[in-house]
């Protein structure tokens, strides 16, 4: 059975791990803490499933920390990283909880987010609910983030006011995810109103 000869710190929070005098691999730092990986321990059989098994969470949250890096995500489009990437059920559902408690998955925050960003290109209600509940959004939380949105009416007969009322414009907001009632009383407005 091998035996942990040596423990290099190593720049960036990792730690080199030598067995039996032969570099071995390469761990996170906070993976040999957890497990309390000391030199001259011998790694039996149970020793080495621990210390995988803290090496595959300590790659899922890896994995999981650069997904929200980069942008804001819900957590069914994590849980879908973490499947595509290989990580069991269990494990991925660990580490989704994790980082809920920690406020770096929140399908709320999310949601609002992602519809303020809709609405401000343009987007109707149908349109943003519809890429919300495509992105993994409880339709409840796809709700209520659109509800705190301005009116769909008021959107618009914006678009309207500047590109101005015509077919072109109809067939627009209809395509954005304008509802019906949202672009009759938007070209109605105009017409109302006059030149």
């Amino acid at each position: 059975m091998p035996v942990v000869t040596g423990l290099r710190e190593l720049r960036g929070g990792r730690v080199a791990v030598e067995l039996d005098g032969a570099r071995w691999r390469t761990v996170p730092a906070e993976v040999v803490v957890r497990v309390r990986l000391g030199v001259g321990e011998a790694l039996e059989r149970p020793r080495l499933r621990e210390l995988a098994r803290e090496l595959r969470r300590a790659r899922a949250v890896d994995t999981a920390l650069r997904a929200v890096s980069r942008r804001e995500q819900s957590a069914a489009e994590l849980d879908l990283r973490l499947q595509r990437r290989g990580f069991a059920p269990g494990l991925r559902e660990e580490t989704l909880n994790r980082l809920e408690r920690v406020g770096l998955v929140d399908d709320e925050r999310y949601a609002m987010r992602r519809a303020e960003t809709l609405c401000e290109r343009g987007h109707g209600d149908e349109a943003i609910r519809w890429r919300l509940e495509r992105g993994g959004v409880a339709h409840e939380t796809a709700s209520k983030a659109i509800a705190a949105l301005p009116p769909e009416r008021q959107r618009a007969r914006l678009v309207v006011a500047v590109r101005g009322a015509g077919l072109r414009t109809a067939t627009e907001l209809a395509r954005r995810g304008f509802g019906e009632d949202a672009i009759e009383d938007a070209l109605g407005q105009v017409v109302a109103d006059g030149p």
